[in-house]
């Protein structure tokens, strides 16, 4: 596929905050997107595919991560683009952006192609890192960065003041769960950003895909609670695998992560990263135990 013509986004206001919603409900390959004007400027967040052919005006574009979703749209702006330093690499070249799937060559090479012709990702060599904490002054509104790292090492969301819009990208709530399969992708540090998440308080909470925007605080937290136990389920189901001995190739043939119909080159390192992540958490909590080299067992109570 060369290219792609998208439908225009629905803008849909929340005070001066306009979520841009991503075509099919923002499901992947789509994203929402932000517009936040403020009375001396105007920033978008995460330009994604729907805005490939319909580019808002901005002063200034802000990324929450570095994955192809939320950067497509990046080629249509010439202004200053902004994102966590730990996703800085990302955003400045594709070939980082790639490597970051954590890919074998050939499979490499097709994803590059993808992100080239599908979301049209480009090389933003100019583009500049942020920190936990910086703030942007759009001139009675400001746009407070929140890192939430663990999906990405630069994952962050963004608060919006004096709007009460959280921001929080792919925290995403949906019932796939917390996604922490890259190589940069961390389990514990994405809990600690779901906790972190937990105790701020908006008025309203945007997400980067399906779920839209969330009003209310009490709202939120029993959705993010219920995202939050895909964790507790995933080791629940890796347990009863361990009633036997097994290895993590055998393992494997056990998805954590995608469903089986779901395939792919991504699939596997994808499920690989995030099992070795679940039998450390496991190993440390000293609820499975190495009986052999390479072989686990869930220890009985």
């Amino acid at each position: 596929m060369t290219g792609t013509t998208s439908p225009p986004p629905v803008e849909v206001a929340y005070g001066a905050v306009s979520v841009l919603e991503g075509a099919g409900r923002g499901a992947y390959p789509y994203a929402h997107s932000l517009l936040v004007r403020g009375a001396d400027a105007t920033l978008v967040v995460d330009p994604s595919l729907s805005l490939l052919d319909h580019v808002p005006a901005a002063d200034l574009v802000l990324v929450s991560h570095g994955h192809e979703d939320h950067a497509a749209g990046l080629g249509g702006y010439d202004m200053p683009v902004h994102v966590h330093e730990e996703d800085l690499a990302a955003v400045r070249s594709r070939a980082a952006m790639v490597a970051g799937f954590g890919l074998a060559a050939p499979d490499a090479a097709d994803l590059d192609r993808r992100l080239r012709d599908t979301f049209r990702i480009v090389d933003r060599p100019d583009a500049q890192g942020f920190a936990e904490g910086t703030v942007f002054d759009l001139g009675g509104r400001t746009v407070t960065v929140v890192h939430l790292p663990g999906h990405t090492a630069g994952h962050c969301g963004f608060l919006v003041e004096p709007d009460g819009f959280l921001y929080v990208a792919d925290i995403d709530l949906t019932s796939f769960g917390p996604f922490y399969g890259d190589t940069g992708s961390d389990l514990a540090q994405f809990e600690a950003s779901l906790r972190r998440c937990r105790g701020i308080e908006a008025r309203w909470y945007g997400t980067a895909h399906q779920k839209g925007v969330i009003e209310g605080a009490e709202e939120f937290r029993g959705r993010l609670d219920a995202y939050a136990g895909v964790v507790e389920r995933r080791d629940a189901t890796l347990l009863s695998l361990l009633a036997e001995p097994r290895t993590v190739a055998e393992l494997l043939g056990h998805r954590l992560v995608y469903r089986p119909h779901v395939e792919g080159a991504h699939v596997q390192p994808v499920e690989r990263r995030t099992l070795v992540q679940h039998l450390a958490r496991l190993s440390a909590r000293g609820r499975i135990e190495e009986v052999a080299p390479g072989r686990f067992r869930a220890v009985v109570a």
